[in-house]
This record gives C-alpha cells, sequence and structure tokens, in this order.
C-alpha cells in the first residue's frame, strides 16, 4: 500500500487539542493497515519520529431512511505519540 492511501484525513478533536502536552495526534486510516505501516506513513509524510501507535476500529453506525435501516461502514482510528519537540504542522492553527 503507497504511503498516501494509508492516512485518509487528520482528526481534530477536542479531547485530542486538550492534551497537546502529551504530543498525540489522530489520523482516519484505511481498515486494512497495521500499526507498522500507520508508523511508516506518517514518519515518511510529516518527517517526524513517531514512538508508539493505538488503533481503534470504530464500528459503523445505524441509520435510518423511512422504513429501511442500514448501516454506515466502519472505519480505523489510529492515534500517533511523537517524540518530545517533534510537531505536525498541520494541526497548528486549529
Amino acid at each position: 500500500m503507497k504511503t498516501y492511501d494509508v492516512i485518509k484525513r487528520p482528526l481534530l478533536t477536542e479531547k485530542l487539542s486538550r492534551n497537546k502536552t502529551a504530543n498525540l495526534f489522530a489520523f482516519e486510516v484505511d481498515v486494512r493497515t497495521n500499526k507498522i505501516e500507520i508508523k511508516q506513513a506518517v514518519e515518511a509524510m510529516f518527517k517526524v519520529k513517531v514512538l508508539d501507535v493505538h488503533t481503534v476500529t470504530m464500528p459503523g453506525k445505524n441509520r435510518r431512511f423511512g422504513a429501511r435501516v442500514t448501516e454506515k461502514q466502519a472505519w480505523k482510528k489510529a492515534i500517533v505519540s511523537l517524540k518530545p519537540g517533534d510537531r505536525i504542522e498541520l494541526y497548528e492553527g486549529a
């Protein structure tokens, strides 16, 4: 899998923005990736040193359209901790 196919988008959450001192950043990633691929992709894209990766598979939610009930697709979230002193510029303005 290519580097830019692994990470879909950054996640800007209130919980992570309160915890800036812990140097944690969250991304929505492809469901088929593992922690090693996520670590390599973040290091290549942002030129930082990743210390740890935690992944969570978020279940799809039920949606109702009239009498029909469907389920949204499940997605994967990765929470990445960086070496102290490393920053990701993408989050600085948020």
